[in-house]
């Protein structure tokens, strides 16, 4: 554990020092509020820091206040070394966001204790931290393959939409489903189609840049964003993609199997007023003409998608409550 000490008295943050590093701690010591405030404000700051309340530039209440305002994670333990001992002190110092405090000339072994306090705090913290982004995980990916779920990507396609037409760049969307995977259940069980759902997703994932995203959008179907792609960018990277996921058979323990895909695509610079419902439709019919062509291919959406997802749009919004 590294320890901040801020203190502009050198004798005494010496000797604070000195005590600390032969309790077994790193420390990093400075001697006033504007050097402690540069220190804990760094990504790899240390995790407690103990500030003295009276320093030139910022004091240790100062501090406090920049610290909860601006980097409330990860949590940093604050313990406050001050001469004042008015219950008004305390209240202001606590109100600033210490953790604790200590009232000069302090007892070695308390400070000892109140170190540890500080240390067990600092675990619940973190395992709390790690506890709530296990459950955001959960909430937004796959629990088969690890991918983003469909809720997840459905608002991600709406997300990068926005921004691409914002920034006057063409998101492309590919919808890949993999061709005659009902027979792989039906012939070899569900284990085994989950071991292939499993290896198509991380064959995905690697064929990715990091900024696109992989979801998977129902069964054995998979909806993936590519930013910055216009058609012909699009078409080429859902070709590699196939390459990827049909060069090599995926192992199983019904043996090696040959997986195939085919896929539908759009991208948003052609079709730059459609609502993401309507590109998606228009993303669903070209995946179907991949399918109905003979699979294993790649269908680029087009003037028939288009007028197909607008009859679609038209349809659902005539379709509400009518008139008598």
């Amino acid at each position: 554990m590294r320890i901040l000490i801020a203190d502009d008295e050198p004798v005494s943050r010496r000797m604070l020092q000195s005590m600390l590093e032969k309790w077994g701690y790193e420390v990093v010591s400075v001697q006033d509020g504007d050097a402690a405030w540069e220190i804990l404000k760094s990504p790899d700051a240390p995790r407690m820091a103990l500030l003295d309340w009276m320093m030139p530039g910022q004091n240790g209440v100062d501090v406090c206040r920049s610290l909860r305002k601006q980097r409330p994670e990860p949590y940093t333990y604050i313990l406050l070394l001050t001469a004042k001992d008015a219950k008004e002190s305390v209240v202001e110092g606590l109100e600033s966001g210490a953790d604790d405090y200590l009232t000069k000339p302090f007892n070695p072994q308390e400070l000892k204790a109140r170190i540890r306090v500080g240390l067990r705090l600092l675990d619940l913290e973190d395992n709390l931290v790690q506890a709530r982004e296990v459950m955001r995980f959960k909430a937004t990916h796959d629990t088969l393959t690890g991918v983003w779920n469909r809720g997840a990507i459905m608002e991600t396609l709406d997300r990068e939409i926005t921004r691409s037409r914002r920034e006057g760049h063409s998101l492309g969307v590919l919808i890949a489903d993999l061709d005659h995977f009902k027979s792989v259940n039906d012939t070899y069980g569900h284990p085994v189609g989950d071991a292939v759902l499993r290896e198509v997703s991380k064959r995905m994932q690697l064929d990715a840049r990091p900024y696109d995203a992989v979801g998977r959008y129902g069964g054995e179907e998979f909806l993936i964003l590519l930013p910055g792609c216009d058609a012909r960018a699009l078409l080429g990277k859902s070709e590699r993609l196939r390459e990827t996921i049909s060069r090599e058979p995926i192992s199983t323990h019904a043996g090696d199997l040959k997986v195939t895909m085919s896929v539908g695509g759009v991208t948003t610079g052609d079709w730059p007023h459609e609502t993401p419902s309507q590109i998606l439709q228009m993303v669903d019919s070209a995946l179907y003409r991949a399918k109905k062509e003979g699979r294993n291919r790649t269908i680029m959406a087009g003037v028939a998608e288009h007028e197909e997802a607008h009859r679609s749009s038209l349809e659902l919004s005539s379709s509400g409550p009518q008139k008598e």
